[in-house]
């Protein structure tokens, strides 16, 4: 299937011809649909909180004792998905054809002073005209314009305030130094970039580091971390051979955000928070964004706290036949059944069943933020039904799961929650190690999608996602969140939405 050439491009990568030929298999076979056992609601799998317990929560993480912790932002995609609907229109507008009020260009062109990133110097004042608005989209666009097709989402500016415009990644800084302050009076982010995007975020980094760090009495520690090319995957065509190139090469994509595991699995804090580059909000709105943040980190630590607890009382325990280890697991059991949804295999034998109990117990843990579903695009909350015959709570997209099966088709149509990805992780285990991320990887919750490349149709191959099956192994929690905190920017008209002006 490979020749000479193909072997010298696999090995120049990082990766290995058995791994690249094993991706092109999972083309041939697919991935198994997730066995689904019910959406997880307010009823069962989803906690929410009062506000004396929200308050609570947050009480805790800010007493507890914690062995680092940092901010994960994965932030590695241009924005070329933000601006698509501009690159669309420009098009359209450059073949002298004209465009509908509602078009994204002319929204973009009439409301452009409502942008942070507009100035009179680069736009003027908006005009009703097919030349206005193609002039407007190219200087987004394009250089020496901003540039934004081609720039990376988190260096764009997002929001005007009275005394200065801030880009996505600029906000990410002043939301850690709220609810992810270390006690020494520094907080640790850790970005994921891509590295052609270095320089940029470097840059955008130095013009509000002093600024930020004097303002809010805070020092920042900002590493920047690539997706390794090693995790890219093989792309195919319709008859899942290796897609080739106009050279006759070998075309490798990013494997998507599952590949962020590795990066992930290289952190020393023992409790992370991660949340999406294009996730923020007008500062106005940091209250209650820190407010539920802090709720999150709080149970994450209340979680970690009360299942070191249990582990610690089964290492007491000598004799797993013994009426007080008995009576322990019942306790385990329905902690685990109760706080999150999994039920187990009957095991009669004592020293198996506190086996299981431990191995469900011991492995990462995280606590994820959910909100109502009003329509926005996303993964959702779900029981599912494990290999072992146990069941646990996953976070699913709608390519895992069969809807043309009428229980699935029932199911998702009853779901009251969709993941804005707002999750906190803990990484060590309860002897203060840290643990092995990739041994909790279900690699059989990839997917296939559809691409093109110069026009050529292709599949490409997808690693499971970080917070889909790269964390499927995890111990998981879902905690109901105000749709307040989810503010994302997924396309440039959302920055004309309230929680993005000022």
């Amino acid at each position: 299937m490979f020749t000479h050439e193909d072997l010298q491009q696999i090995e120049a990568r990082g990766s290995a011809a058995k791994t690249v030929q094993a991706q092109v298999e999972r083309f041939k076979k697919g991935f198994p649909w997730m066995k689904i056992v019910g959406a997880a609601t307010p009823q069962r799998g989803i906690a929410v909180l009062s506000d004396a317990q929200a308050d609570e929560a947050s009480r805790y993480y800010e007493q507890a004792e914690i062995h680092g912790k940092c901010k994960f932002v994965p932030a590695s995609g241009a924005a070329s998905r933000m601006f698509k609907d501009i690159f669309s229109g420009l098009g359209t507008l450059q073949a002298g054809q004209d465009l509908d009020a509602q078009a994204a260009v002319s929204r973009l062109a009439a409301h452009i002073r409502d942008f942070a990133f507009y100035t009179p110097e680069l736009f003027g004042a908006p005009q009703d005209s097919l030349e206005y608005r193609r002039d407007v989209a190219q200087k987004v666009l394009e250089a020496p314009g901003l540039g934004y097709g081609s720039k990376p989402k988190g260096v764009i500016l997002f929001h005007r305030y009275a005394d200065e415009v801030r880009t996505a990644f600029a906000e990410h800084l002043v939301e850690a130094q709220d609810y992810m302050r270390n006690p020494d009076g520094t907080a640790d982010l850790v970005v994921t970039i891509s590295p052609e995007h270095k320089a940029l975020f470097e840059a955008a980094l130095a013009e509000v580091k002093e600024r930020y760090e004097q303002r809010y009495g805070v020092k920042y520690n900002v590493s920047f971390t690539y997706q390794d090319k090693a995790t890219d995957t093989v792309a195919v065509d319709a008859k899942n051979r290796p897609f080739r190139t106009e050279k006759g090469e070998l075309l490798f994509r990013p494997a998507g955000h599952g590949a962020l595991i590795y990066n992930l699995n290289n952190l020393q804090q023992e409790i992370v928070s991660i949340k999406n580059i294009d996730n923020v909000a007008h500062e106005r709105l940091l209250p209650i964004t820190a407010r539920y943040k802090k709720v999150l980190l709080g149970k994450c630590v209340q979680l970690r706290d009360r299942i070191f607890s249990f582990l610690r009382d089964l290492d007491a325990q000598p004799d797993p036949a013994a009426p007080s280890c008995r009576q322990l697991c019942d306790r385990i059991e329905a902690f685990l059944d109760k706080e999150l949804c999994i039920q187990l295999p009957l095991t009669p034998d004592p020293a198996a069943r506190v086996a299981l109990l431990r191995a469900k117990l011991d492995r990462p843990i995280r606590v994820c933020g959910m909100v109502k579903n009003e329509g926005e695009p996303g993964g959702g909350p779900f029981v599912i039904a494990g290999k072992d015959g146990s069941s646990n709570l996953q976070i699913l997209e709608s390519v895992q799961i069969n809807g043309d099966e009428p229980r699935s088709h029932e199911i998702l149509a009853h779901a009251t929650h969709f993941n804005p990805v707002d999750l906190v992780c803990c990484l060590r285990n309860y002897r203060g190690e840290k643990f092995d991320l990739l041994r909790y990887v279900d690699e059989e919750a990839g997917f296939i999608s559809s691409k093109s490349y110069q026009g050529r149709e292709l599949k490409a191959l997808e690693l499971p996602g970080l917070w889909n099956g790269a964390m499927s192994d995890w111990n998981t929690l879902f905690v109901e969140v105000p749709l307040e905190t989810f503010n994302p920017v997924k396309v440039v008209l959302d920055l004309l939405r309230p929680a993005h002006q000022g």
